[in-house]
């Protein structure tokens, strides 16, 4: 048996579990034209049908007119791969700028910290050298200041948490 045939004995008897009619006609010993009603089996196309002739010339000429390129579907390629290319240009400036801005904010962070440093290590310096006792002899004796009583002291609480530094012990 060939492959034909088998093939087509097992179209018939998937119709036949299914319950459809069938028909089966034989055109020679080259192969079957098959007419089964339902859904569920395809017709395979005739070697001598006239329909498929036509089919077959439309397809060769569809296939001819889409490997022909006319002067206008050219420009439109064109044009589109320069954009193509203009647009990844500007994106690969535009990332590189970027690259570079983000280093330049990261060396001024750097440059911030340090003058940081340095302000507290020149104002660290200045407290350090005022003598706080020359201070108080000077405001006593010369400007006729005095310690405050026990009234006159006001206790703060603070309201948040923050730190304090503290470089010398507070007087008193």
């Amino acid at each position: 048996m060939t492959r034909l045939m088998r093939y087509a004995e097992e179209i018939v008897k998937m119709a036949d579990r299914a319950g459809r009619k069938r028909q089966i006609e034989r055109t020679g010993y080259a192969g079957y034209t098959e007419l089964i009603e339902g859904n569920t089996v395809r017709r395979a196309p005739l070697e001598n049908d006239p329909g498929q002739e036509e089919v077959s010339s439309r397809l060769i000429r569809n296939r001819e007119r889409t490997r022909q390129m006319n002067m206008a579907y050219v420009v439109f390629l064109t044009a589109a791969a320069v954009l193509c290319v203009a647009f990844c240009i500007i994106f690969l400036q535009l990332q590189t700028q970027s690259t570079q801005l983000r280093k330049k904010a990261a060396s001024l962070q750097i440059q911030l910290k340090d003058l940081q440093m340095e302000n507290d290590t020149v104002y660290n310096e200045i407290v350090s050298g005022v003598d706080l006792e020359k201070v108080r002899e000077t405001a006593v004796n010369r400007f006729g200041m005095a310690y405050p009583t026990e009234e006159q002291i006001v206790r703060y609480i603070p309201v948040s948490k923050d730190y304090v530094r503290q470089y010398a012990e507070i007087p008193g």
